[in-house]
């Protein structure tokens, strides 16, 4: 699954938004201790139901007696019965927005037992209809707590495979899980489409099923379904039976898969066809009207199939694949076999209207997606504790696919935004393992996270670094091959990997999948080594108890020193005489890290560290190099293992820097420091953004506003993050002009002043002049967002409209999400903008509209969004203090670990204002820089 900033350009490709589990009510009698159902006459409806409590603990015994009370809150189902196949047959109502259904479930009975447990929530099931062979259940109990039923037989059931058969109905849903309602215009009417969504733990609100991963089966569907609609799903149709307004059409069986992966779509759809070398048809299919924005991604996905044909060893293992853009629609992707679903922006690219950025994105998702195909789909993880295997491999694997498409991209260069991503996160004391428990269902949204999708493909990316892209490569496809169509663990994937290459393997990665954090290497000179000690790294300045396997590369230009395990706490590398003379005026450099291949950051001593500073002054390093120098640093600075004076030092001698990916970390940390400085020193806060500015407007000077002509992608990915950078930083020319061609453009167009790309920095600017008595900038982009009729930019006015200083302004773009022009998937990006200034303005709001907000978006994993873009904005513990107290009584396990992260970055924050105002020369340094010629 991609997380939705996924073809999102106003955020970085990161936090996932998938469906939550939500509580509601039940109808049901008390009784065993967990919800016998009420009788309704002659047919008595399983209630609709909420939280399932799952963890990765061994099975319950196979009961041949007992109550049904057993079962209750058991953290999985039990295995003495399993699903071999399912024929499902579903009959929705798009006007109504209900289904009905009916279920026949080939069950393989393995042990003695009475009992039958699954899965089921917001199911209305008819319990005169429950039969298993022959046999009627005397007892029916459901236990909403843990989305499980319970069916009790008068005596046990015959060994081997029987029939399960129910009917049951529900509701198509607004909330973007399960089966739900997707709205779209059809001929300038409001028309539904009919969506899945069952990641991670919603197939069960579709149908009555064994909802967990490790439980595949093959599947056939049916469906009846308005004559005039496309009906997809995973697999080809078989055969279509028209009866005047309804149609039955029925499906290919299936391969085996799990639950989650199960996908239907129903709408008005046209589509755009391609076909990979062996053959497989894909089709891109879109809104009519909308095809020929499907032909990029359509592109991408043909020739990811073939490459991951070759990479793997392994042939896409289903005769079609189908991608469709859904309008309303909570992740970013979902690779759904054979049946991909997309956000509009995440699938579809327009040369006319889209940027660079999301042409992209769009490559990076599909590729994603389809990657999940093989890792994922054929070979999936048994439980949920072992996600990484699908996300983490997908994000690296996906980068190695783009990379081959669009070398000119370099691709691996912007990987680091990843690991960046994810170091962060991991140098929290909440951050979490990679393989980590999992203890109720509404857990699991919580892990689609930059752990498991940065930092499992960071740690993909140094695995294959330290065993050798070929090797690494053979002993995939063994593993592919070994695992298909069944499920795996982590072990599993080591075991095969130590294997095929003869590689510890196993102790090395286990250091970094069972425990969270990562360590810094401390790097200190002492005669011809380097003695290495490595700490577990916090950014609250205090340091953890892991201890790593770290794979250690070293390099200083052209000369990489072999590879090395760090085993122990401390050990010493020898430097090799080609890192040059240490004498004064010598040319001595060396860094750790090359390439930033390895998941730790590195601390040098003041020796080392200016040496290190002169080769990147001197342009000795390599992109990635100069990217790992300035991200450690930043780090260390927060953690107050080095000063902010040392920082801006570093930061300056990045002013002549050209290249995107470097400018693009340079201006990651440069935010940073503009926003702490803020709370840190008031006084000297317009000196240092003045500083930040000059790093800037050098390059961004030389790109101007106007497309060149031959210009490289990157150069036009460029171009937008420099003048955004610029416009947040107050410089008043880049401002000027960005509200210059806007008043232009509001009156055409198709002006070429202002493409795509450089939209944002110019709506961004108009915000800066907006007030309550002075609207006219904030109306004209309102009125871009109502007419315009491109997704991109609709998102890009939603996200700068919060993006001022004045509280009514602020308030009232916040309140869009409550209305119907901000559709609930976007309601992130409308909050996305809030600035320092106007903290306490969101925060006040997010108070006094929280009942309201967790009602409207509790069940798609929203409200921990929410949480994410206005807590960490603050920076003191005071602040702390009163948002913890606010939410001591309004938390649930939905945003729990969100909040936990949230509340640490803020008090991490207080300790970094408190080491910037004790610094005594920081106002020297930064005069010092801004005099420099």
């Amino acid at each position: 699954m991609a997380r939705s900033g996924a073809g999102v350009t106003a955020l970085p490709v990161a936090v996932a938004l998938l469906a939550v589990v939500a509580t509601v009510a039940v109808h049901a009698a008390a009784g065993d201790g967990g919800g016998k159902m009420a009788s309704h006459g002659e047919r008595d409806a399983l209630p609709q139901g909420a939280n399932v409590e799952v963890s990765s603990g061994p099975p319950a015994p196979a009961p041949a007696g007992g109550s049904a009370g057993q079962f209750r809150g058991q953290a999985r189902l039990p295995r003495f019965a399993a699903p071999r196949r399912y024929e499902l047959h579903l009959r929705p109502d798009l006007v109504a927005c209900t289904f009905s259904g009916s279920v026949a479930i080939a069950v393989a009975v393995s042990a003695p037992t009475r009992f039958l447990v699954f899965n089921a929530a917001d199911l209305s099931v008819d319990r005169a209809s429950i039969r298993f062979q022959a046999l009627a259940p005397t007892e029916v109990v459901f236990f909403k707590e843990d989305d499980v039923v319970v069916l009790g037989f008068a005596k046990q059931l015959p060994l081997g495979e029987g029939v399960l058969k129910m009917d049951f109905n529900g509701t198509l849903n607004d909330q973007m899980r399960g089966f739900y309602r997707s709205k779209y215009q059809y001929k300038g009417k409001a028309r539904n489409m009919a969506v899945t969504q069952f990641e991670p733990v919603d197939a069960r609100r579709c149908f009555p099923c064994w909802d967990e991963p490790a439980f595949k089966a093959k599947f056939k569907l049916t469906l009846e379904v308005p004559s005039e609609l496309v009906a997809l799903s995973n697999m080809p149709v078989a055969n279509t039976i028209v009866a005047g307004p309804i149609k039955t059409v029925r499906y290919q069986e299936s391969p085996l898969m799990s639950t989650y992966l199960v996908a239907i779509v129903i709408g008005l759809f046209e589509y755009v066809e391609g076909v990979t070398s062996k053959g497989t048809r894909i089709r891109v299919y879109t809104q009519v009207g909308k095809s020929s924005q499907g032909k990029f991604a359509l592109d991408v996905g043909v020739k990811s199939l073939d490459l991951y044909k070759d990479y793997f060893g392994t042939p896409y293992p289903l005769p079609k694949l189908d991608m469709v853009a859904i309008p309303d629609f909570a992740a970013g992707a979902m690779e759904n076999y054979g049946l991909v679903t997309f956000r509009e922006v995440a699938l579809l690219f327009d040369d006319k209207s889209s940027s660079a950025s999301s042409k992209q994105d769009v490559a990076i998702t599909v590729a994603h997606e389809l990657a999940h195909q093989w890792f994922g789909n054929l070979v999936t993880m048994e439980w949920w504790t072992h996600l990484w295997l699908n996300e983490g491999f997908a994000t690296w694997v996906s980068h190695l696919a783009v990379d081959s498409f669009f070398p000119q991209w370099n691709i691996w260069t912007q990987f680091l935004d990843s690991t960046t991503n994810a170091l962060k996160l991991d140098s929290l004391e909440e951050s979490h393992p990679i393989e980590v428990e999992i203890h109720h269902a509404s857990e699991v949204n919580q892990i689609f996270d930059a752990i498991t999708y940065d930092k499992g493909a960071s740690l993909i990316r140094m695995l294959q670094s330290y065993l050798g892209a070929d090797r690494f490569q053979k002993a995939l496809a063994s593993y592919i091959k070994k695992y298909a169509y069944s499920n795996a663990k982590t072990e599993d994937l080591w075991a095969v990997l130590e294997k095929e290459t003869g590689e510890p393997v196993k102790d090395l990665m286990s250091t970094w999948t069972k425990q969270k954090g990562y360590p810094v290497i401390n790097a200190k000179l002492e005669g011809i080594n380097m003695e290495l000690d490595q700490a577990q790294f916090l950014l609250d300045g205090s340091s953890g108890p892991g201890m790593w396997i770290v794979p250690i590369t070293s390099s200083c230009g052209a000369y990489d020193s072999p590879k090395f395990l760090l085993k122990l706490k401390c050990d010493k590398l020898v430097i090799a005489s080609q890192c040059g003379d240490r004498k004064k005026g010598g040319n001595f450099w060396t860094k750790l890290n090359i390439n930033g291949t390895g998941f730790y950051r590195v601390k040098y001593d003041d020796e080392l560290a200016a040496a290190l500073q002169n080769a990147l002054e001197t342009k000795k390093l390599s992109l990635m190099d100069k990217i790992g120098i300035v991200d450690d640093s930043h780090a260390l600075s927060m953690a107050r293992q080095q000063t902010l004076a040392s920082l801006l030092r570093l930061l300056y001698c990045y002013c002549g820097e050209a290249d995107f990916s470097v400018l693009s970390h340079v201006n990651s940390v440069t935010t940073s420091i503009a926003k702490i400085s803020v709370d840190a020193t008031p006084g000297l806060a317009g000196d240092i953004k003045q500083l930040l500015i000059k790093i800037l407007l050098s390059p961004a000077e030389k790109l101007g506003w106007d497309p060149k002509n031959g210009e490289s992608h990157l150069d036009v990915m460029l171009r937008p993050l420099l003048l955004i950078a610029l416009v947040q930083l107050g410089h008043g020319k880049t401002i000027n002009e960005g509200v210059r061609r806007f008043n232009i453009f509001i009156h055409d167009h198709n002006t070429s002043l202002l493409p795509p790309d450089t939209r944002k920095a110019a709506y961004l600017a108009v915000m800066q002049n907006v007030s309550s008595s002075n609207r006219s900038g904030y109306n004209a982009l309102r009125k871009v967002y109502r007419e315009s009729a491109e997704g991109e930019e609709r998102l890009h006015v939603l996200g700068i409209l919060s993006s001022c200083r004045d509280k009514g302004i602020v308030l009232e773009s916040l309140n869009l999400i409550f209305t119907s022009e901000v559709r609930n998937q976007d309601a992130y990006i409308a909050i996305s903008g809030v600035q320092i200034e106007a903290r306490e303005i969101a925060w006040n709001w997010l108070k006094e509209n929280w009942e309201r907000i967790s009602k409207t978006f509790s069940a798609s994993s929203l409200v921990g969004v929410f949480v994410k873009a206005i807590v960490p904005l603050f920076s003191s513990n005071e602040k702390a203090e009163e948002i913890s107290k606010f939410f001591a009584t309004r938390t649930t396990p939905g945003f729990e670990r969100t909040l936990k992260e949230s509340l640490e970055i803020v008090r991490i924050n207080a300790r970094w204002v408190e080491g910037i105002k004790s610094e005594p020369g920081l106002a020297q340094t930064v005069r010092e820089l801004l005099g420099k010629p």
